[in-house]
């Protein structure tokens, strides 16, 4: 969560560890190398294909519940298939309604909105490896999707010191952009480390699908969209704090409503409003 004021969605992962165990990674078994064990590859997809309405399988992804005060968000992510479904098409869509059916409470009081997040902790993660979605954002002040990652280790050693990975965040005041960034001991909040990809001629992330990535090894992570590359991180930049990327991470979807980076939203936010999902994958993890 790059250029903020206040605290990342990171500090968000009390809401992983009220919903979801951590800890198990999925991993795949290669053929053994000569005279050696056999190599472990972490590898992930989801095309999302399902009956229209359906809910995501449940065998990758893990839907959290609840509000998020860190960031002062305003929506409340629910369970269940109101807010996060299959088109029929091949797509996950997650969807923030200006409602409140269950009469939910938030920080605030009761909730204004409703919207989702899935995780892979207690499903699958890795440690390296190519991990990218391809996805069609929303637009509209107050919104902001993200798909990125946390340290499976958040339990134990909390946030920052896990470790995140923002692959992909927009905030619907800047159609234009997406941000990558990450988040660490001593560089973490308003002070992450990361750069922003603006596409050009004014055209905008919610036109169409574009394709976020990064390219994880040790000590090394670069991002792209779309295949061009736009910034590569290393414990260089750093400035002497920790590196704290070596070790397995899990994976976040969630459209977030308001909030101290992208603020509320306001008159000229329409709903509802969609992240629209076509795959999620990893290759070459371990």
């Amino acid at each position: 969560m790059r250029p903020k004021t206040s605290l990342t969605a990171g500090l968000f992962a009390a809401l992983v560890l009220a919903t979801t165990p951590l800890l198990t990674t999925s991993a795949n078994a290669a053929a053994p190398p000569a005279g050696g064990q056999p190599a472990k590859v972490a590898e992930f997809s989801d095309n999302f294909d399902g009956p229209a309405g359906s809910a995501v399988d449940g065998s990758k992804w893990t839907l959290e519940t609840g509000d998020n005060v860190n960031n002062h968000e305003r929506q409340y992510y629910t369970s269940g298939t109101d807010n996060a479904a299959l088109d029929g098409n091949g797509n996950l869509v997650i969807t923030a309604k200006k409602e409140n059916p269950g009469n939910y409470s938030c920080w605030y009081g009761p909730c204004e909105y409703t919207s989702a997040r899935l995780n892979t902790a207690s499903k699958f993660t890795t440690t390296y490896g190519h991990a990218e979605a391809r996805m069609k954002v929303p637009q509209g002040q107050g919104m902001w999707p993200a798909f990125w990652m946390l340290g499976e280790d958040i339990g134990s050693t909390g946030w920052p010191g896990c470790g995140e990975i923002d692959i992909m965040e927009n905030i619907g005041s800047e159609p234009s952009t997406v941000h990558g960034t990450i988040h660490g001991p001593g560089y973490s909040g308003g002070e992450g480390i990361g750069a922003g990809y603006s596409l050009p001629n004014g055209q905008k992330f919610s036109d169409d699908f574009h394709t976020f990535a990064v390219d994880w090894s040790p000590e090394k992570i670069t991002w792209s969209v779309d295949g061009n590359t736009y910034q590569t991180r290393t414990p260089a930049d750093l400035g002497g704090d920790r590196w704290v990327f070596d070790h397995p991470f899990f994976m976040i979807l969630n459209l977030a409503v308001g909030g101290y980076w992208p603020g509320d939203p306001d008159g000229s936010t329409t709903f509802p409003q969609q992240l629209v999902v076509d795959y999620v994958r990893v290759t070459g993890g371990n």
